[in-house]
Formats: C-alpha cells, sequence, structure tokens
C-alpha cells in the first residue's frame, strides 16, 4: 500500500481509515468466497464468477514473475493491438454499457471516446496500448460472466474482470482470458441459449479495436457500489463513478439470478474500491472545489475552516414497474456533491463540465439543503448506502436515501459537527444506527475546545434556525449577575417588536437545553401560549424521555404532551444548575367562557415543573407565576408537589394569577410543609379578600422568609395591623412589599417596631406605594430606623403616591434630622402647597444619608416659582453625598408634570457638584435654553458619569451644543442619541410640508407665504430662534431646495450621533486606562448658526424643473421663487412683529401653535408627538 497521504475531505475533521482491512485479499482455499464457490457448483442457467486465488490448481498464477504468463500477457497484448476491424463492419449502436442515459443518445462517434473518457488515457495507440500493458499487469480479484445494463434497452451480458484497479468490461471470457492469463479461456464452452440473442456477426471482429474490446473504470472513481430493491425477479447492484475531468457520471447495473452472487460481487468490488481508494485518493479538482464552496456561501453556510465534500449518489426510489422512459428516469440515481457546512447539509449537482463550473448559474441550480439541527435519524448500512431522516417540527419527515463508497467517513464527519453546533449535549436527539467498524472511531474524535461564551449558546441557536429557516438575528437576550442564582438568562422581545413565532421559540428553548451557563432562566412577557396550544403528531424526536444523567422517566404519556410541557420539561430534566425559572406575563389569554373555563387545560407549566419537583428529577425550587391565569388543574399539580416535605422549594410566586379566597389560603396552607426551605412568597394582585387573623396564623411557620410580597390585595376591615410586629420579627426580610395594600395605623405602628428591631438590620426593600400614607406615617418610619447623625441605614423606602403632604412638617423634619435610609423614592407625589416642596427640598439640601433620591413626576400647581429653583439649585451644590438625582417631568395624554422653564435656573447648581454620577432630567422641556444650561455645566463638572436628558424638546442645534460639551468632558459616559427629540422636530418640519402640500389650491400668493413659513420654521428647528446672524432670505429659494434641505437635516443628526459616540468611547477607555483615537476635530461637518439653512440650501441646490418651468408659463414667479409680497427682498411688518411675539419657535418649545393651524388643534396634536413613551433603548450607547 502506498504511503501518499490519503485526503478525505477539507476539513481535519474527517476521521482515519487506517483501521479498514482490505477485502477479499488473497488468503488461500480456507477464505469465505474460496468456500463459497466450492459449495456452488456452475449451472446452465448462469456463470458462476470466480474469485482469483494464487492457490488454486486449475488457475494459472497472474503474478507478473512467472515467465510462462508474461510471455502469453506480452503476445495476446501484441495480437490485440495489431488487429484491426474494418469500419464497415462497425455497428451503429453504441458499445458503452458505463454511460449515464446521456449516453443513451449519443452518437457512434461518441462511443469511441469511451476509453479516453472512463481512464483519461490518451487516444494514441501508443499511450492506450501502455496503459493496457499496465492494465494487464494489474492483480485479478473476481471475475465472471454477468448482465449488465445502463439504461432500459441496453442489457447485454459481458465478462467482468476486477482487478486491484480497475473493473473492466470485456465481450466476452475468450478477450479476457487474452488480457488475463489467470482467466481460462472459453474455448469449447457453449454459452447457453440465454446467452444467444446478444450474439452477433460483429461480435466476432470487436477484438480488432482495443477501445471496443474492453472498458475500464478506474476504482479511485467508483462513487458507490450498493445493491438495488426494484423489484425485479432478479438481483441487482449498481456500481456509480464519476470521471471528474469531464464531469461525467455514469452508473452501471449488475443483474444476477442467485443472491449469493449479489454478496459476491457486492463484497469484492466494494473491498477493492476501498483498497484503491486508501491507496491512491481521488483528489477534488479546483473548479469543483470552487463551485461548490460559491453554492454553500451563497447560503450562508461557508466557512473555510468547516467545510466537508464527499461524492454520493442520490439512490433511485422503489418502484414496481417501469412503464416508460420517464419512470426510468424519475428512479434515476445521481451523483452528486454532499457538502457539509457549518450549520446545514448540501446536495448539489455536478456542474456541466470542468470548464463551465465556474460560470454555473448559481440560482438555477437544484441544489437541496437540510439543517443538522433536523437530523432525526441516521442510518448506515453494511455495504454503500446510508439514509438520513430530516423533520422540522409540526411537518412530516423527509428522507434522504444516499451512497457513497466513504459512507463511514461522511457519517462521522456528521456525526462531528453535530456535536460542535451543540457541544454540552451528551447525546445527541437523534438515532444513531452505525456497524461496529463506525463505532470503532467514534471516541476518538473529541470536540475541540470552544472559547464561546454560555456553552456556545450562540452557535447552537443559530443550527436551529438554520434547520427551521429563521433569521436568528431577530433574537434578543441579555444576561445578568448582579441578583441571586446567577448568571441570569432573560430572552428580550424580538427585534422587529412582534412575538416570537412557534418555530422561533422552540429553537430558543432547545438552544437552551443542557446548557450549565445559568443558574435563572427567564422569560418575562414572552408569550408562550401558542406552545401550549399545539401539539406535534409527526414525531416525537425532542421529548425528553430521560433525565441528564439517563434515568428514564417512564412516562409514555409525554408524547402526547402539549409543545410548552415537552420543552419546559426538557429545560428542567437536562440541566443541573439551573434552580430558578421566570414565566411572568408569558400566557396572555383571552376571556374564557363558564364551558372553556371548566374545560382549561391549564397552564402547562405546572404540569410540566412540579410533577418533576415531586419526583426530585430537577434542582429547580424556585417558580415564578406571576401573570398567569392559574385554573384549579394547576392548583392541584401545585398541592400535590408541594404537600411532600421532599421538594425542598424556595419559593413560589403567584402574583396576579386570579385566585381567590379559598385558592389562596389553600396554597399557604400547603406551602406550610416547605417552611424550613421557603424564602419568598408572592401572592399580590390576586382577586382575594384576606382577613388579617388568617394570614397570621398561616404565616406563622415561615421562619425562614427572606421575601413577602403581599401588594395590592384587599383585607378586611378592622383594627388589626395586617402583619403583626410579632409575625415580622419571626422572618429574616429582606424584601417586603405591601404596595396598595390599605394600611391602617396599627399596621404602620407593627413596622415600626419591627424597624426598631436588630432583627430587621436585614431589610434592603421596603413598598409602601399608595398605601394612604401621611407625611406623620412617614415620619413614624423614618425615626423608627434608629440611626445616628452621618450614619446610613442601606435600605431603599418607596413612598410613591402618597398623602406625605398631610402632617408634612413631621416628615420634613425627619429627613433634616438625617433619620431617612440611604434610598427614598417619592415618586408621583402630588402638592397643593409648593412651599411644602420647597422646605423637602431645602431638607434634602442638609441631608447627609441620602444617596438616591427619586422626586420625579412630582405635581405642583403650577410651573416652578423662582423660590423653588433656587432651592433645588442648592440641593445641587451644597449635597455632598447625593449620587442618583432623579427629577423627571411627565408628559402622557391624561398627566402633565414639569417643572417649567424656571428649571433652567436651577442647573448651574451642578458646576459646584462634586458627588452626583446620575441625573435623570426627561421630559421637562428645557429646549435650547436648557441644553445650553447642560452643556456649560458638562463642560465644567467632573463628576457626572450619566445624564439622562431625553423628551426635552431638543432640536438639531441644541444637540450639537451638548455634543460639543463633551471635547472638554472626559468623565461622562453615557448621554442619549436624543432620538424622541429627533422625531418630535421631524415631524414639526413634516407637518408644515404637509400643510403646503395640501394647500397648494388655494392659489400661488397663499403657497408663497406657506413657504415662507416653513422656510422661517425650518430655519429655526436648525439654528434657534432669534439667530444673531442676517436672516435667511426666501424670497428667491424653490420649494424643491427647501425639500434638499429637510433632507439634509437627516445626516447631520446622524453625524452628531457618530461624533457623540466617538466622544463616549474616548471617555471610557480614559477611564479603564486603554488606549484611544482621538474624536473627529469639533468643527468637522458642524452644522452653523446663522445662516445655516441658506448654506444647506446652497449645498443642495437644483436646476430649473420641469415644474418651475410651468410656473412661469401660469404666470407663477418668473424665478421659481417664494415671494413674501411685492419686494421679494423684504418681509411684511406684521409678519416680523408676528414673528418677534413669537418668542421660541414652536419646534423648540411647543407653547403656541405655527400660524397655519388653530391653537387648540395644533396643542393636542402636539400632547400626541410629545408624549410617546416608547423608548428605543438601542439608539442609545452606554460606555461603563
Amino acid at each position: 500500500m502506498s504511503n501518499k497521504p490519503r485526503r478525505k475531505s477539507l476539513s481535519i475533521l474527517r476521521p482515519p481509515m487506517t483501521g479498514l482491512t482490505p477485502i477479499n485479499e488473497p488468503s488461500g482455499n480456507s477464505s469465505p468466497i474460496s468456500r463459497l464457490i466450492k459449495r456452488r457448483p456452475p449451472t446452465l442457467l448462469s456463470s458462476s464468477p470466480v474469485a482469483a486465488s494464487p492457490t488454486s490448481s486449475d488457475i494459472p498464477s497472474p503474478s507478473p514473475s512467472t515467465p510462462t504468463s508474461q510471455v502469453k500477457a506480452r503476445a495476446s497484448m501484441d495480437r490485440l493491438m495489431q488487429k484491426t476491424r474494418p469500419r464497415s463492419l462497425q455497428k451503429g449502436r453504441p458499445n458503452s454499457l458505463f454511460g449515464s442515459f446521456r449516453g443513451m443518445a449519443s452518437s457512434p462517434d461518441d462511443e469511441d471516446n469511451c476509453l479516453r473518457r472512463t481512464t483519461s488515457a490518451s487516444t494514441s495507440v501508443h499511450s492506450q496500448s501502455e496503459y493496457i500493458a499496465e492494465l494487464a499487469k494489474s492483480q485479478v480479484l473476481l471475475h465472471g460472466e454477468v448482465q449488465t445494463a445502463s439504461g432500459m434497452f441496453r442489457k447485454r451480458c459481458q465478462y467482468l474482470v476486477l482487478t486491484d484497479t480497475h473493473l473492466v468490461k470485456f465481450r466476452s471470457q475468450s478477450r479476457a482470458s487474452e488480457m488475463f492469463p489467470s482467466i481460462p479461456s472459453s474455448a469449447g464452452r457453449s454459452s447457453g441459449a440465454r446467452h444467444s440473442r446478444l450474439s452477433s456477426n460483429g461480435s466476432v471482429h470487436e477484438l480488432h479495436m482495443p477501445n471496443e474490446g474492453l472498458q475500464a473504470i478506474p476504482l479511485n472513481q467508483v462513487v458507490a457500489t450498493y445493491p438495488l430493491d426494484d423489484g425485479k425477479p432478479y438481483f441487482s447492484i449498481e456500481i456509480s463513478h464519476l470521471d471528474e475531468e469531464t464531469m461525467q457520471p455514469s452508473s452501471m447495473m449488475l443483474q444476477l439470478q442467485d443472491p449469493r452472487d449479489q454478496d459476491l460481487w457486492l463484497s469484492s468490488v466494494r473491498g477493492a474500491v476501498t483498497n484503491a481508494r486508501l491507496r491512491d485518493p481521488l483528489e477534488f479538482s479546483q473548479p469543483l472545489v470552487g463551485y461548490t464552496v460559491r453554492v454553500v456561501e451563497q447560503d450562508g453556510d461557508y466557512d473555510p475552516n468547516q467545510i466537508h465534500m464527499f461524492r454520493v449518489v442520490q439512490r433511485a426510489g422503489k418502484s414496481i414497474s417501469r412503464s416508460s422512459a420517464d419512470d426510468l428516469t424519475k428512479l434515476t440515481s445521481n451523483v452528486r456533491i454532499l457538502a457539509i457546512g457549518m450549520f446545514k447539509i448540501h446536495l448539489i449537482p455536478l456542474p456541466k463540465s470542468s470548464k463551465t463550473s465556474s460560470s454555473s448559474s448559481l440560482p438555477d441550480l437544484n441544489c437541496t439543503s437540510y439543517g443538522l439541527a433536523a437530523l432525526t435519524s441516521l442510518t448506515i448500512q453494511e455495504d454503500d448506502a446510508f439514509s438520513m431522516v430530516f423533520r422540522k417540527p409540526l411537518r412530516q419527515q423527509v428522507t434522504l436515501s444516499l451512497a457513497a463508497s466513504c459512507s463511514t467517513d461522511i457519517a462521522l464527519s456528521i456525526r462531528r459537527v453535530a456535536d460542535w453546533l451543540r457541544p454540552e449535549w451528551p447525546e445527541q436527539p437523534f438515532t444513531w444506527n452505525a456497524p461496529e467498524v463506525v463505532h470503532k472511531y467514534e471516541e476518538s474524535l473529541p470536540i475541540p475546545p470552544s472559547n464561546e461564551p454560555y456553552q456556545a449558546l450562540n452557535r447552537t441557536l443559530a443550527a436551529y434556525c438554520a434547520a427551521y429557516d429563521l433569521d436568528a438575528a431577530g433574537f434578543r437576550y441579555t444576561d445578568s449577575f448582579d441578583c441571586e442564582d446567577a448568571p441570569v438568562f432573560v430572552l428580550q422581545p424580538h427585534a422587529d417588536g412582534r412575538k416570537y413565532t412557534v418555530l422561533e421559540l422552540l429553537a430558543m428553548l432547545r438552544a437552551l437545553r443542557y446548557n450549565e451557563s445559568f443558574g435563572t432562566l427567564c422569560f418575562q412577557d414572552i408569550d408562550l401560549i401558542d406552545l401550549q396550544r399545539l401539539r406535534d403528531p409527526y414525531g416525537h424526536d425532542h421529548v425528553p424521555w430521560t433525565t441528564k444523567s439517563g434515568e428514564s422517566l417512564n412516562q409514555p404519556e409525554q408524547a402526547n404532551c402539549t409543545l410548552l410541557v415537552q420543552e419546559v420539561q426538557a429545560l428542567a430534566l437536562k440541566s443541573r444548575r439551573l434552580r430558578r425559572l421566570d414565566f411572568t406575563n408569558c400566557m396572555i389569554k383571552r376571556a374564557q367562557t363558564m364551558h372553556e373555563l371548566e374545560e382549561d387545560p391549564g397552564s402547562g407549566i405546572c404540569e410540566a415543573l412540579f410533577p418533576l419537583c415531586l419526583r426530585q428529577l430537577t434542582n429547580i425550587d424556585w417558580v415564578i407565576l406571576n401573570g398567569l391565569t392559574l385554573c384549579e388543574v394547576d392548583i392541584d399539580y401545585i398541592f400535590s408537589a408541594a404537600i411532600d416535605r421532599s421538594c425542598h422549594f424556595r419559593a413560589l410566586h403567584i402574583g396576579r394569577c386570579s385566585l381567590g379566597d379559598r385558592n389562596i389560603l389553600t396554597i399557604l396552607n400547603v406551602l406550610s410543609h416547605q417552611s424550613a426551605t421557603m424564602e419568598s412568597i408572592d401572592i399580590s394582585g390576586n382577586h382575594a379578600r384576606l382577613d388579617p387573623k388568617a394570614l397570621h396564623d398561616e404565616f406563622r411557620s415561615f421562619e425562614f422568609i427572606r421575601k413577602m410580597n403581599l401588594s395590592d390585595l384587599s383585607r378586611i376591615t378592622g383594627p388589626q395591623p395586617l402583619l403583626p410586629a410579632e409575625l415580622l420579627l419571626i422572618w429574616r426580610l429582606e424584601d417586603l412589599r405591601l404596595s396598595r395594600t390599605a394600611m391602617n395605623e396599627e399596621s404602620v405602628d407593627a413596622i415600626a417596631i419591627y424597624l426598631q428591631s436588630p432583627q430587621s438590620i436585614t431589610l434592603r426593600y421596603l413598598e409602601l406605594d399608595g398605601c394612604q400614607l401621611s407625611g406623620r406615617d412617614a415620619a413614624t418610619l423614618f425615626e423608627s430606623m434608629g440611626t445616628q447623625p452621618n450614619q446610613c441605614r442601606d435600605l431603599r423606602v418607596s413612598l410613591s403616591g402618597n398623602r406625605l403632604e398631610q402632617g408634612h412638617e413631621a416628615f420634613v423634619k425627619a429627613i433634616r434630622r438625617d433619620k431617612c435610609p440611604s434610598q427614598v423614592v417619592m415618586q408621583s407625589v402630588d402638592y397643593q402647597n409648593e412651599g411644602n416642596f420647597q422646605r423637602l427640598l431645602d431638607a434634602f439640601a442638609r441631608n447627609t444619608t441620602v444617596h438616591y433620591l427619586d422626586i420625579s413626576r412630582t405635581s405642583l400647581p403650577s410651573d416652578a416659582s423662582e423660590s423653588t429653583c433656587h432651592a433645588l439649585r442648592r440641593v445641587l451644590s451644597l449635597n455632598t453625598v447625593l449620587e442618583y438625582l432623579d427629577i423627571s417631568g411627565e408628559q402622557t395624554h391624561l398627566v402633565a408634570s414639569s417643572l417649567g422653564s424656571g428649571l433652567n435656573a436651577a442647573l448651574p447648581g451642578l458646576k459646584q457638584n462634586t458627588s452626583l454620577r446620575v441625573l435623570r432630567i426627561e421630559n421637562q422641556k428645557l429646549g435650547l435654553q436648557g441644553a445650553s444650561t447642560l452643556a456649560s455645566v458638562l463642560e465644567e463638572n467632573r463628576c457626572l458619569q450619566q445624564l439622562h436628558c431625553e423628551g426635552n424638546e431638543i432640536n438639531l442645534q441644541a444637540f450639537t451644543v451638548l455634543v460639543g460639551s463633551l471635547e472638554h468632558n472626559e468623565t461622562l459616559l453615557y448621554l442619549p442619541n436624543m432620538t424622541k427629540d429627533r422625531a418630535w422636530a421631524q415631524k414639526k418640519v413634516d407637518r408644515e410640508v404637509d400643510n403646503l402640500r395640501d394647500n397648494s389650491s388655494a392659489g400661488l400668493a397663499a403657497i408663497s407665504s406657506t413657504k415662507a413659513t416653513v422656510m422661517r420654521t425650518i430655519s429655526k428647528t436648525i439654528s434657534g430662534p432669534k439667530s444673531n446672524g442676517s436672516r435667511t432670505s426666501t424670497g428667491s429659494i424653490p420649494v424643491f431646495d427647501i425639500e434638499a434641505a429637510i433632507g439634509s437635516l437627516s445626516d447631520q443628526w446622524d453625524h452628531e450621533i457618530a461624533r457623540l459616540h466617538q466622544y463616549l468611547s474616548r471617555n471610557y477607555k480614559l477611564t479603564h486606562g486603554a488606549a484611544f483615537d482621538a474624536p473627529w476635530p469639533p468643527d468637522a461637518r458642524r452644522p452653523g448658526t446663522s445662516g445655516s439653512l441658506a448654506t444647506a440650501i446652497q449645498d443642495f441646490s437644483l436646476e430649473p424643473t420641469p415644474k418651475a418651468e410651468l410656473n412661469r408659463q401660469l404666470g407663477g414667479p418668473l424665478d421659481g421663487g417664494v415671494t413674501d409680497g411685492p419686494d421679494d427682498d423684504s418681509r411684511d411688518e406684521g409678519e416680523e412683529d408676528e414673528d418677534e411675539e413669537e418668542g421660541e419657535s414652536p419646534l423648540e418649545m411647543g407653547k403656541v401653535g405655527l400660524h397655519v393651524y388653530d391653537e387648540d388643534e395644533y396643542d393636542e396634536d402636539d400632547e400626541d408627538d410629545e408624549n410617546d413613551e416608547d423608548d428605543d433603548d438601542d439608539d442609545n450607547v452606554t460606555y461603563g
């Protein structure tokens, strides 16, 4: 065997073939083939094939070392090459039986080149003689007379000789004997009446032409050898081969009468092909490689380090009869290229020829691709045949029947790529039926280590997307480490804003199987209801029958469960690290009738999880079901699991689950069996009217509770506290939420007693929003914390939406005395007396314990007065401990709360601030003046890291000023892209343009006046009102130049956003000590202030258009421009006065309407635009 290295595929991942042993090697009389020949005497109906053996006494040895055989072979070759056949005696029918169906229409002249095509030898007699001489030296392995066919009507009996390098066809045994002396002559032997139909006069003289007397197929060109099951009364073998030089595939069918002959020929040919392929592998030509790469690359599946190429035969299907040529064509086996890419298997038809392969039209090719993640079965037979079954969810399976002499290599490559796509799966979700010789190589193929995060989650997800024909770019997910049971996987809404489809959800859930990277999986607000409604009747390939350790569930009913139940069970069973599942608001159900409620199968999540918890088959012990509508079926699953103490539940969240009094008390009662491990309970938002005494009795057994949520509950009125102090002192609370649950005075006193106790030192979050607390109640809670001056208790207290103005003086006094915790949240507090709010600000200016303060959406009787703004300025300049401040307003359809334009007077206090890190000042209508103030602050402030100022009617010039201030600021890490403000400014201009088009029929004078107003509006949008420079002249500007100027605004916004990102990137790298590139110069492409509109219009000036010429003909302005009156260079005094009275442009502050609108109508539209709360977080960039 040659030492030449064998090329197995284009990938280094393919297994070695050194373990394969040659088939039918000469091994003496004891070989199985010899014994088979001895047991089978020749019959009159068929001639038995003869296997060459060096020990046979009646067959001369083909060894070239024997002088007699050498002389005999040389003499036979001389006679064969010297004889010529007269041209007149040549038959018109083709003599090549190895051609494909394309060869059925070939001419005799084409058939003369058969030997050259199949052997790639020269057409000269000298070259043919050398080739035949070399062929005669090869070792004969098997020979015999068989019936061959390469088409419906092309059948003949020929004599085949299998050597160690070729498969040779002869007209008769005598001609084979002339070339191979080891084959006995057929003289004196009758071929039988069965073969007489193939005899002809021309057959006697066929030896005269060497290219007609024999045909030889190099064994390394054989693609596959496999038996056919075509329903015929004989046993068939198909041999497919490919001449890669001409890209012409061919196939030959051997028809035998005895199954033992079929087995003998099949094993002998396969063994010889394997040995020839190992000894002299056939390389892929560069044109064919390039052609294959282009096809795979067009499908987006190409990776130069992950590509495998094989020659295969797509096997024909089974059929009982072949009544026409069309049926025969459909059942033909085709030679194709099988390419294994990153995620798919591609069946690629051969190019037309080697010369045109590089220019073949790829869209015209009939290429088929199958995702590897959709593979459900891979079966390798003992011969070259193998099959693959693919199935997408909710669809029937597709079977791919193939054959290849390298079927073992193909199977191992597929298995290797499948393991690479799902590296953490101990078992692949497809059946693997392979002989022992294939299993021997499995363990020798280790998966290369991957540096991808989360155990190649992206790779596995991409594989499922490719298999299910999905766009992987639509998936969005985040991770978090700053929480319990971290890291947390959070599936975000689809990138397009729509809900995920069923296939997308299945791809994501299946990609998460066996992933040990996450301790928590969160599907909050992801609609999974479609999975609960569907069952897959076409297959059960992804049903989790076992745990990760291989323990069987013994639950045959799993196959009939919904897709949601199967997928949730798979997540719970296949991960040991997973401890928490969050399904908040993931089952959005419509209103149901009474009949539907009675037959409601439940949410499916309880059915999937709690039986596994009961059998201790999963480590999940923290289940969040908030927002799911739970029915009696779900309650039964929870009850059956929770009553068993061995489940060891840590948390059960069933908030807003439409549960009544009885169900709530039933669940609380059964959870008492888990009191030794229960840490968190959430029953908020249910339709239950609870008795405080009953709650006390149920909660008394939970000694290790850390989190309790009793928000949005109704309680029976009475003097009893909602949670008695003795009950609170039993718990080890970290999080207590009682929002929007009525709190009487006894309840406040009980919480105050608890806060005074050392038992409350672990409390980190106390939420009392909307509990009708007064300022005196809040002061009682603050005073009970017992903090010393300059000491800070690490606790966040939320008092939003309470009536804090009642008893406000006590509340302010507690803040001034530093009795409050480190974080105070007071959103949506309504102040009827502005003086109370001023005193609150003065108290926070002196406070030294609050590090986090949220007073957003505070409502005042009117815009903040000057004294209130001065009080806020003192907070910004004097407070030295405050790190987070939120003073944002609110602009919605029903509620509008802001401090007004006077807030700009308070912002300069930030210049002296040395502690504030995050400032949120959104929806306060700062305008250009406020943006300029913030810019001046940023140029001097050196501690602020995040500035959230979106929704403040900031136009392009204001945004440019803000971005320009970062040239001297190297600490700010976040500034928004102003997406809302950009949309707000654009809508203002669009309204004016639409109004111009709608009123075009009102006359040229009205149009000209409106055009002038539009020009002034655009000018103010770019450069702001009251520019110091000269006014933009609109007297001679065509309307088309106006549209061009409007279009240029978008480019200027994009440029400023890019400049902003460069500054933020520089600051981030400076903060972390990394190298950075200098940002763009501040004046590069920066829009001007005065006269910038004229500059923009000059840049986008257009030539006169046919429409302008039409205006001239109709008596319009001769220059195609806009006129304001008789004098184009002057403005009407009334217009000028009107503009001056306007103050700031409507595009700046939105206070007054444009002159073409009713003021009330404009304000109503303004409210719709300004109060759009759909922030696009993806457009903002945060560094740090």
